[in-house]
């Protein structure tokens, strides 16, 4: 699709705002936005105000992660170093000071609204690296259901040049993409996307819908706008494609204005990027078709039926485990005749599996030492994949 022809379906009808209808929501929050340029402190009037339409997205039922930019930028003030670009073992050190200030900004203006804070400092690893992966994964969905906001950052006291994301627009859409999220906005110091530079060409077409990323789009990426952030409109494409590809909704929205997310609820100025598939959808087809399976369940009748009917994979349904895989990895499920009918991430390893299989859930603790799932697979992850089966 040409330019001309986004900027062409760009001019619809407006749409109900995804941010709206999300489910679970990713906030992105820059420097420039939580960092006041001439003093280096904290924006708590701007802050107080994005707290407002936090508690309101979560008294509606939405699960709501923050990844904030904002510690490097606090402690260069703390640590009086120069303005100007840092070294890496300077930057590590500001990250040290600044993470403290600025988690304990966060736990106030949230905690005021009754909400709970928790920290969690991810690096370029944690969302590659298969085990890492599934780690955080599993801790930001617990502290989801427990109603807590999760507030990340890229841990930038140990993350190297060569290992790191050095931008949380990218590490956010990794995030939305690990926790399934519906939406992921992007508040920033520019209101969206336009055919060109604005502040260089004058006859820069602003592009509010984006229904697919061409590489037309991509060559309209310009540099960093901010002396304070280091994410550009790049970063935001190159989030954007991780979080379409995942299922989500994406906004890059300018976020100076008090109240930034009843603003783009109401319709203000952004730029949307829309997905082809739901984020349910794109992870069973993940599931179904990306992973090569490492091992085998076969399953009982009883449990054919619980999988046919939408609930877990239960240990107990388990009858025999053949192959070597570890926790997270895929698994055909088999039925009773040996046919293939699911796939799914198993939730323990083959050498546990086979201690607890045919087994009842509350006996895994006194089998393994330790209190794993109670599901051997978790409907979430699981896929039907034989017709018959799914009849």
């Amino acid at each position: 699709m040409s330019v001309s022809a986004i900027v062409a379906t760009s001019d619809l009808k407006p749409r109900i705002s995804p941010l709206t209808q999300a489910r679970r929501v990713v906030i992105k929050v820059g420097s420039a936005l939580l960092v006041e340029g001439t003093t280096g402190r904290v924006n708590r009037t701007w802050l107080d105000t994005l707290a407002v339409d936090i508690a309101r997205l979560r008294s509606r039922g939405q699960d709501v992660l923050l990844v904030s930019s904002g510690a490097i930028a606090l402690g260069r003030r703390q640590l009086g170093l120069e303005p100007g670009r840092l070294k890496l073992e300077e930057s590590q050190a500001a990250a040290a000071v600044g993470q403290i200030r600025l988690a304990h900004a966060w736990k106030e203006v949230l905690e005021h609204h009754g909400l709970t804070v928790a920290q969690i400092l991810l690096t370029f690893g944690d969302t590659e690296e298969r085990r890492r992966y599934l780690n955080a994964r599993s801790t930001l969905d617990t502290l989801l259901r427990l109603g807590a906001v999760p507030v990340i950052n890229e841990n930038d006291t140990v993350a190297t040049s060569e290992i790191r994301y050095g931008d949380n627009d990218r590490l956010a859409a990794r995030v939305a993409q690990m926790i399934s999220a519906d939406c992921l906005v992007l508040l920033s110091d520019v209101d969206g996307l336009y055919t060109s530079d604005p502040s260089r060409d004058p006859g820069a077409v602003f592009i509010p819908e984006i229904p697919v990323i061409t590489p037309d789009i991509e060559r309209m990426a310009g540099g960093a706008a901010s002396t304070v952030g280091s994410g550009g409109m790049a970063t935001k494409i190159a989030a954007a494609k991780i979080a379409v590809a995942a299922g989500c909704h994406m906004a890059v929205s300018l976020g100076h204005e008090m109240h930034p997310l009843a603003r783009l609820e109401s319709g203000v100025r952004c730029s949307w990027f829309y997905p082809s598939a739901t984020p349910a959808t794109v992870r069973k087809q993940w599931i179904a078709g990306a992973l090569k399976p490492s091992g085998e369940l076969h399953i009982d009748p009883g449990a054919a039926q619980a999988l046919r009917s939408g609930k877990s994979l239960l240990p107990a349904g388990v009858t025999r485990v053949t192959g070597r895989f570890e926790r997270g990895d895929a698994v055909i499920v088999r039925d009773a005749q040996g046919d293939e009918m699911a796939r799914g991430l198993s939730a323990y390893s083959s050498q546990d599996a086979e201690q607890i299989r045919g087994r009842k859930s509350g006996d895994i603790e006194e089998l393994l030492g330790f209190r794993g799932r109670d599901e051997m697979i978790h409907r979430d992850d699981l896929v039907i994949t034989s017709a018959q089966s799914s009849a």
